[in-house]
């Protein structure tokens, strides 16, 4: 499929996306939303790809929303929903294969809130990031105020988002707000890297851990926690991937997760 804002293209069984725009740092746009949410189905749907990472072509990640084509069109009554934008897009990320950022530049605003719920965040020593909506008279959005919380902490979000301050990867890294640093020649590989260990794993048992962690994060019955990781075993129990494993430890050999899913 040809996309006019953004790459997608398979590294083995990654698909790396990659917004492109360069010349606007990768500004956020409604059609730009539209092809990521239409490359991530894609890759969820292709059983050659375990899982993705997602970047920014040039010397920037994503300046936020583009503030001419979306807010000063928007402010001026004019339709910038072309391309339908990105839809639930914490829903699609928290329910995808696993999905890690790799960061290369400057993440302004919706370029740091749409990564805050995948799976993990690697920054380039010259990423840079701000979630400044409060500089724009706006608010965060993509559930950012309950993820930038849960990774930095209360007071550091309260800063972050009250300040609008602009931090670099090292702070970031110091905060939890990104989880590894790289030199930038570095940064693809060490996403791809991370991306495969978490992929190469039985695709069942991802998918659940992944939903146990969006609803058991902020849960504080632990009845309650026990109960849907006790429903999540059983389904794990019953699947074709589970059974490889045990035969392959057996047989003392690696599984072969994807033929135990084409089994089945």
């Amino acid at each position: 499929m040809s996309y006019e804002t953004i790459l997608s293209q398979n590294n083995g069984n990654v698909a790396i996306i990659t917004m492109n725009r360069p010349e606007r740092l990768n500004a956020w746009t409604f059609k730009m939303g539209g092809e990521l949410r239409a490359a991530i189905e894609a890759a969820n749907a292709d059983d050659d790809v375990d899982a993705i990472v997602l970047t920014g072509a040039g010397r920037g990640f994503c300046a936020g929303a583009d503030i001419e084509d979306v807010f000063k069109a928007q402010s001026e009554g004019e339709d910038v929903t072309e391309g339908g934008g990105a839809g639930n897009w914490v829903q699609m990320v928290r329910g995808s294969k696993p999905i890690v950022a790799a960061v290369n530049g400057a993440a302004i605003g919706l370029g740091v809130t749409q990564i805050l719920p995948m799976d993990y965040i690697v920054a380039s020593e010259a990423a840079k990031l701000s979630v400044r909506f409060v500089k724009m008279g706006l608010v965060p959005e993509l559930a950012s105020s309950n993820f930038l919380a849960k990774r930095v902490g209360f007071g550091q979000a309260s800063e972050l988002m009250l300040t609008g301050k602009i931090v670099t990867a090292g702070e970031a890294l110091a905060i939890g707000m990104v989880d590894k640093v790289t030199p930038a020649d570095d940064l693809l590989d060490a996403a791809c890297e991370v991306a495969r260990a978490m992929g190469s794993n039985a695709r069942s048992a991802l998918l659940q851990i992944k939903k146990l962690l969006t609803e058991n994060i902020s849960e504080t019955d632990l009845n309650v926690v026990q109960k849907r990781e006790g429903e999540a075993l059983v389904e794990c129990y019953a699947s074709p991937e589970h059974r490889e494993a045990i035969a392959a430890f057996l047989e003392k050999r690696e599984p072969d997760f994807k033929s135990a899913r084409g089994a089945s």
